[in-house]
């Protein structure tokens, strides 16, 4: 499907870029468009899947306290034999296995920096782990 959009759309979906929120009032009057006009083009515009859905942005952080990255590099012959005891931790949220030096690519949220210090103690009691380096989440964008 093919959609062209003209000055218009173009400045309304700006606006919208810039605060989804404002009333309709608001952009009509920045676009120099009659307010029926802006909200029949919005409707158009979703209706064509140009604007897929409205959401909001909410910096991480202030959502789910710390997410760190451990990199783990173990002895076992597979990953396997380590990860039962990466998956009894509530924490994790991701556990990659991963080409090249590093074996695992583990990732967790947790309530602090205690307990990010507490896991990674747990598995670095792992026998078979051989060294974890942790990376903090210091901003995430997407």
């Amino acid at each position: 499907m093919s959609l062209t959009l003209d000055p218009f759309d173009k400045a309304i979906l700006a606006e919208l870029r810039l605060d989804a929120r404002q009333p309709v009032a608001a952009i009509a009057d920045k676009v120099n468009l009659a307010r029926s006009s802006v909200s029949e083009r919005i409707k158009k515009l979703e209706q064509k899947g140009v604007i897929r859905g409205y959401r909001a942005q909410v910096q991480q952080s202030m959502l789910s306290g710390i997410s760190a990255y451990f990199e783990i590099i173990h002895e076992d012959k597979s990953c396997l034999d380590i990860i039962d005891a990466i998956r009894q931790i509530p924490e994790v949220m991701h556990c990659h296995g991963i080409s090249g030096h590093i074996d695992l690519l583990v990732f967790v949220k947790m309530d602090s920096m205690q307990r990010l210090h507490e896991i990674r103690a747990e598995l670095n009691e792992l026998p078979s782990v051989v060294k974890i380096t942790t990376h903090v989440v210091m901003n995430e964008w997407l």
